[in-house]
């Protein structure tokens, strides 16, 4: 935990709001699967020895993926993931929307209840792990997704047929009827070289209130999600300067359980883009408070790492905010992959009672971030049209 995130959770009262979450409990699958067996099997991960496949009583997720070029054969491939879960929730729903209501002071019976209900769904559905999702890519090539580990998620490296740089292209799980969930996932194809872009989204492109944990409570579970002023037009912007081929990563602290909130977000406000999310809040509703606010640093380099693994000849532009790590984050992969990075922008959030720690804005914590980082890369912004003369002078485009 950095100093950062000790002081803005002791003084915004994190631990005191997670407390007071209802602990949430599911009972076995719906249709009485043997649970004890799949959770050792779940162990094993992709070495399952008996997977299981599909039912018509689970829900599917199949998550937006960006296709590569292998460094070693120079063919397309792509990182599947997939997550398994119960339609049947077995908690009692209502109980943990009237919970989640009452810390927000809405009443029983507010018509925002429907919609707490709605986005709760996926922290109480129970995880499925130990599932094979059998999918078909660009209605050619089958895939056979898992099975998914401890957590009923799967990651599954696949080599695909080729189309051209920019292109998406769509896979479908092939499942039985009756299940649902987000049962069409797009690849976006990303030659070697170009430029690309990492964004954080909380507080960065979307209103979340990250560093006040009932502003988050708030913004994930009544508030209509909303952009960031200015934000969706500097991404089309950029999307113009550097061209419709080049990938975009939308990287968050958010727990996978906000995916398909985030997704229908980012398709109404940005670009095409491949979401990634942590994995650590299934059946944990305090998850998506300390998610948030722990360790993010150390868990956003680990992802870029895994970026650069996919498009080290990218010319990356990287945009965040202050509430959190990004200057750490972007500051530590800019020296661990030298040339890799070429542009940090950083949103100065200039609402303090959001913050909560003053010293986040303060000059010298930009400048310890980006040490031995040239001041031509690193700049820290209050209003997106400070950006647009920047992005084109970096990428050498005419405004």
């Amino acid at each position: 935990m950095s100093d950062f995130e000790r002081k803005t959770r002791h003084e915004r009262k994190f631990h005191d709001t997670e407390s007071s979450l209802p602990n949430i409990r599911a009972d076995p699958a719906s249709d009485k699967r043997p649970t004890l067996t799949n959770d050792l099997l779940s162990h094993l991960g992709e070495w399952n020895p008996f997977p299981q496949e599909i039912t018509a009583n689970d829900t599917v997720w199949l998550l937006d993926n960006t296709a590569y070029r292998s460094p070693k054969t120079n063919a397309w491939q792509a990182e599947f993931v997939a997550a398994v879960f119960d339609q049947d929730s077995g908690v009692e729903i209502s109980t943990v929307v009237a919970d989640v209501a009452a810390k927000l002071g809405i009443g029983k019976g507010d018509a925002a209840e429907a919609t707490i209900q709605e986005r709760l769904m996926p922290f109480v559905q129970s995880i499925l792990p130990g599932r094979v999702v059998n999918a078909e890519f660009a209605q050619k090539e089958t895939l056979r997704l898992g099975p998914g580990g401890r957590n009923a998620i799967s990651s599954d490296i696949k080599s695909i047929p080729g189309f051209d740089s920019g292109s998406v292209v769509s896979t479908v799980a092939r499942v039985p009827q009756g299940a649902n969930g987000i049962l069409e996932g797009k690849t976006f194809f990303a030659e070697p070289e170009g430029w690309g872009l990492i964004s954080d989204i909380d507080d960065t492109i979307k209103i979340t209130q990250t560093s006040d944990p009932i502003g988050i409570l708030r913004s994930t579970f009544v508030s209509e999600a909303t952009p960031i002023q200015g934000m969706p037009e500097l991404y089309t912007y950029i999307q113009s300067l550097i061209s419709k081929t080049s990938p975009f990563f939308y990287l968050s602290a958010s727990p996978y359980n906000l995916y398909s909130f985030l997704s229908q977000f980012r398709q109404k406000f940005y670009p095409q883009g491949t979401m990634i999310l942590r994995d650590a809040s299934w059946m944990n509703l305090s998850g998506l408070l300390s998610n948030l606010t722990l360790g993010t640093q150390e868990y956003k380099v680990d992802r870029m790492v895994k970026i650069n693994s996919w498009v080290p000849r990218r010319k990356m532009i990287c945009i965040g905010d202050s509430t959190q790590s990004d200057p750490e984050a972007y500051g530590e992969i800019f020296r661990k992959f030298p040339g890799w990075v070429h542009l940090i922008l950083i949103r100065k959030v200039t609402d303090i009672a959001a913050i909560g720690i003053e010293e986040k804005n303060e000059p010298k914590r930009f400048e310890k971030a980006f040490d031995g980082v040239p001041n031509s890369v690193w700049h820290v912004f209050e209003s997106p049209e400070e950006c647009y003369q920047i992005l084109s002078d970096v990428t050498g485009s005419k405004s």
